[in-house]
């Protein structure tokens, strides 16, 4: 009975796969490997979880390999990596969802439904395709448990979020607060700044120049601009730079006030220039503004106020603000004491305060506001602006700055510590932790925390009629205010509970409020154990996260919230290493969307090539945080360029292991040693790039490794191979488990079949170790890649030439001297056998080779002396190129001046011998004899007849060993060839006996070099 189970070289990867799938469940591996570990040193993953509201994507697979790759990783390695599968429940886009399958366009269509109904949808629909989120998860060997998965939505999450939002409020951090806050009309929520950091989006508004004529100063205007003509309807105020230089100017009849910087820009050169004065001049004064509709702003109201966020870069230098739209408007209000005017609804439409534009959505009436001030005469240009403007990140709404009461949590009292947590992390790439996220964390804003919507967490936060408020940390902590706790802890059934006040003894209800769904994702270290009211033991283990890894927007996403809650709660991180990753975009560098129908379903590509094939074009393209250009060729070049050739390495192991019986280890030859130190080359590598969350050169390391396995030392080692040498088959065999090993992270299926069928020791190859590196010999690393540089540049010679590699010819001519000579003399037979040359001779010098010539550079000479060049490349000819080529200059002589000439103006050009070819690369070179005797002819049609009958052997499916009857016939030249090489034919055909009588029946026809020769074989 053969050793190894046949392997197929034509196999499928995906049925392979399955085939692995299904070996994995039977044996319990991923729970096994878990197992196995427990007790030793930990390391700690978090998984940052995803909605299954909706399918994966083929960016959903990039994220849960990459999560995937390292706890394989540092489990082999012999760390204990416990992997919590999580999903995340709530928030925004899960209502979106539910609102368009019911075909709701508003709140109040919730509100008539019925929020419980509406709830109970939302419930339903996260978990509507966990299904296939599991069945995928499974499929691309993403090993998380989500048997023990946490979900947002379960009460004892919930009560855990409770509980940090109870410390912040001990802190004096969760606050009530009349801000400005980017507000979504379609959600009808506020968001936060990290939230709107997503959401921005190239746009055209309109771009229009408004008079504002000053009430004290006939035929005189105030010239302001902006790009949102309907907060001209509830305008305030208007803001200049008290230390800036305005001016006024004449412009036909009329006289504007604008910057000074910016008059030329905005008036244009007949504008004449009646006065400068600062901008501090202007404090004070009253003007008529835009629209007579809201004017109860108070004493302030309608005057020139000072404003430190004027700026002279754009605009006029004086700017419109409306009260309640805009953070610097609100500040400036309040700061003067205006009176905070709000005329827009929740919806975004006006109220009846607006006059002819009530009831209008407010960016609906930009035009017809443009229109107004244009029949006013108030209206001085209007045009177009295109500029980014924040959208709601999940609807696509463009986003209105908003007065309005909400709860924040103050993390800018925090700004230092989180600050400080950031150092402690380590980010790839590098450059985000100052950059990108190091950025944000400085230009830090309090937490806009609540959302004006239904289905999501609850804020924890009672108030009774008195106005005394407190926040609830826990179930109990409800009972203890004399509450009655209810099975489902969102709305509306958490709004029915109701508190007693401690303060007054009221009633208090809840603020109908929820919070932001990233505070409920940040939560995910302690509340997916239910901590502290349970499991705390576990949490304090199992925190920080030594890994984390998510796409790149989640710097101001889930990173941001991890960090901020941690830092909040914990005073430091909650992670400790964290990767990015970059977006996918389609093959034209178009970002993915079903409109544009370039979206990737990840089980196309899977189906067809296999997930070891996804994860390895994922993993060794590029650096994850580069981004992607997808493409289903990308993929398959996986399959072609690196999968093939470790699986037909592994399949000519199996098949050569089973003809022979090669036992014992026998005598290792240098090529073994020099592919053993390679190999332990590589586990070193490998192993230092993984330390360091790089699969891109582990991977490619991993790729050179079997490039040189496959491409060196099995076609130098055939022979040895069919002769059963047994320290050849030990050395393949360490190789290609080792390999396995190295490779099983990365891409986990085609590892564990070479593993089963190889050694099957354990039930896996993901039950193993990690390989150690064994010892190197460096030296003779050196001295191999030294021959085969000579090969190199002898192969590229030949095609140059023209020349077939069967054609054997009589020399190779080598220039080495020293070391590089002993090298190459050490694997003479080896570089010969390659170059398929009856010898070697070395030479010290190129110029044995045959003689350089000098050509001019016409780059650099050119611009020297034009049309003169003919000349200088005559005399550029005719010198001796000695100097030259030692770097020195040296001088022509034309027209009777002197010129010199250094080596940057020449090219030197090896003209090799009468007969050779030469082929250099820097110092190093090899020529080739080309001339050909008939000896050496009759070589080559005796090799082109053994490549022809290989082919017919093939054509009769014929097995490897099969031995043969041989008949050959055809041209006599062909047959005098093969009696001349009779033994050589014969052995490389396994032919047991020849017949060269030219007979040609039963034969195949087919021709060589020109000449027919028929084929027949049968099997023996």
């Amino acid at each position: 009975m053969p050793p190894y189970q046949p392997v197929d070289p034509a196999q499928s990867f995906p049925e392979l796969e399955q085939r692995v799938l299904e070996r994995w469940r039977e044996r319990d591996v991923f729970h096994e490997s878990i197992r196995r570990r427990e007790g030793s040193p930990p390391f700690i993953f978090y998984e940052g979880p995803p909605t299954a509201n909706g399918r994966p994507g083929i960016h959903h697979v990039l994220s849960r390999i990459f999560k995937d790759v390292f706890p394989r990783f540092k489990t082999m390695q012999g760390h204990f990596v416990p992997r919590k599968g999580g999903w995340d429940c709530h928030g925004l886009p899960v209502e979106l969802e539910v609102e368009k399958e019911l075909g709701f366009q508003s709140k109040d269509d919730i509100e008539r439904y019925g929020v419980a109904e509406f709830n109970a949808k939302c419930r339903e629909s996260v978990l509507r395709y966990i299904d296939e989120w599991n069945e995928l998860t499974e499929r691309i060997a993403f090993w998380i448990d989500t048997d023990d998965a946490y979900f947002t939505l379960s009460n004892d999450y919930i009560e855990s979020v409770w509980w940090s939002l109870k410390q912040v409020w001990d802190r004096g951090l969760l606050t009530e607060g009349h801000k400005v806050v980017p507000y979504c009309t379609r959600c009808g929520t506020a968001l936060s700044s990290h939230e709107v950091a997503s959401g921005y989006e190239d746009v055209v508004d309109p771009s229009v120049y408004v008079r504002f004529p000053l009430k004290e100063q006939e035929g005189v205007s105030l010239l302001a601009w902006t790009t949102m003509p309907w907060t001209l309807v509830p305008h305030a105020a208007i803001a200049v730079d008290p230390g800036v230089t305005y001016v006024r100017a004449r412009l036909g009849a009329e006289r504007l006030i604008v910057a000074e910087a910016l008059a030329g820009r905005v008036l244009g050169e007949e504008a004449e220039i009646e006065e400068r004065f600062p901008g501090s001049d202007l404090l004070g004064l009253r003007y008529e503004p835009p629209f007579p509709y809201i004017s109860d702003y108070g004493e302030r109201g309608h005057t020139v106020l000072p404003g430190d966020f004027v700026s002279v870069e754009d605009g006029t230098g004086v700017v419109h603000t409306g009260a309640a739209f805009g953070e610097d408007d609100f500040r400036l209000a309040t700061e003067n004491g205006l009176t905070i005017q709000n005329p827009v609804r929740r919806d975004g439409t006006f109220d009846e305060s607006a006059g002819p534009f009530s009831n209008m959505y407010v960016r609906d009436a930009d035009a017809p506001i443009v229109e107004a001030l244009r029949e006013s005469g108030r209206l001085f240009r209007a045009g177009e602006y295109e500029h980014a403007y924040p959208h709601c990140w999940r609807c696509g709404t463009p986003l209105i700055y908003y007065a309005k009461t909400s709860w924040y949590v103050r993390t800018t009292e925090v700004k230092d510590e989180l600050l400080a947590a950031n150092e402690s992390v380590k980010w790839y790439p590098d450059h985000i932790k100052h950059g990108r996220f190091g950025k944000w964390l400085e230009n830090n804003v309090d937490w806009a925390l609540s959302r004006e919507r239904y289905w999501g967490t609850g804020l924890p936060v009672w108030r009774c009629e008195e106005g005394h408020v407190t926040c609830v940390g826990s179930r109990a902590e409800i009972e203890e205010h004399g509450g009655v706790v209810p099975d489902d802890l969102h709305r509306p059934f958490i709004d029915e509970v109701v508190l007693r006040c401690d303060d007054c003894g009221g009633d208090m209800r809840r603020v109908p409020d929820l919070i932001d769904v990233w505070w409920d994702s940040g939560c995910m270290p302690f509340a997916q154990w239910r901590a502290p009211f349970e499991n705390e033991e576990i949490f304090e283990e199992r925190f920080p996260a030594d890994y984390i890894c998510e796409g790149l927007d989640q710097t101001r996403g889930w990173f941001y919230s991890l960090l901020a809650i941690s830092t909040l709660l914990h005073g430091r991180s909650s992670f400790r290493t964290v990767l990015c990753l970059g977006l996918i975009l389609d093959a034209e560098g178009q970002k993915m969307s079903k409109s544009k129908g370039n979206v990737v379903v990840p089980w196309e590509v899977i189906d067809v090539h296999g997930a070891d094939a996804l994860r390895w074009y994922y993993f060794t393209s590029k650096q994850p945080w580069d981004g992607y250009r997808f493409s289903l060729e990308a993929v398959a070049e996986s399959v072609r360029q690196f999968l093939k050739t470790l699986w037909n390495t592994y399949a000519f192991f199996v098949l050569y292991a089973n003809l022979t019986d090669a036992e014992g280890e026998g005598e290792p030859t240098d090529l073994d040693r020099w592919i053993r130190s390679r190999l332990a080359a590589t586990v070193e590598r490998v192993t230092e790039r993984m330390e360091d969350y790089d699969t891109t050169f582990a991977g490619r390391a991993i790729a050179e490794f079997v490039d040189d396995l496959s491409n060196w030392y099995v076609r130098r080692s055939r022979r040895r191979f069919w002769d059963g040498d047994p320290a050849a088959f030990a050395t393949l065999r360490e190789a290609l488990l080792t390999v396995s090993k190295l490779l099983a992270p990365l891409t986990p299926f085609v590892t564990d079949a070479i593993y089963e069928n190889l050694d099957g020791a354990e039930p896996s190859v993901h039950l193993c170790d990690f390989p150690e590196p064994g010892e190197r010999d460096t030296g003779l690393e050196w001295q191999m890649q030294v021959a085969r540089d000579a090969v190199e540049l002898g192969r590229a010679a030949r095609a140059h030439a023209k020349v077939k590699v069967r054609q054997p010819l009589r020399e190779a001519v080598v220039v080495a001297a020293h070391r590089e000579r002993e090298a190459i003399e050490r694997f003479e037979e080896l570089v010969r056998d390659e170059l398929n040359v009856k010898s070697l001779r070395f030479v010290s010098e190129a110029d044995e080779l045959g003689r350089f010539e000098l050509k001019p550079n016409y780059r650099t000479l050119g611009p020297r002396f034009g049309k003169h060049m003919p000349q200088v490349a005559t005399a550029i000819a005719a010198l001796d190129p000695t100097a030259l080529r030692q770097g020195r200059e040296v001088g022509v002589n034309f027209d009777g001046t002197e010129h010199r000439i250094g080596p940057g103006d020449v090219t030197l050009v090896l003209q090799p011998l009468e007969g050779y070819q030469v082929e250099r690369s820097g110092t190093h070179a090899v020529a080739l004899d080309l001339e050909l005797d008939d000896e050496l002819r009759r070589e080559t049609l005796a090799r082109e007849i053994v490549h022809a009958v290989q082919a017919a052997r093939k054509g009769a499916g014929l097995r490897v060993e099969d031995r043969i009857a041989l008949a050959l016939g055809g041209d006599a030249a062909l047959m005098e060839a093969a009696r001349a090489h009779e033994e050589y034919v014969t052995r490389e055909t396994l032919a047991v006996e020849l017949k060269l009588d030219g007979s040609e029946a039963g034969g195949t026809r087919t021709e060589v070099e020109g000449l027919e020769l028929v084929v027949g074989v049968e099997r023996r």
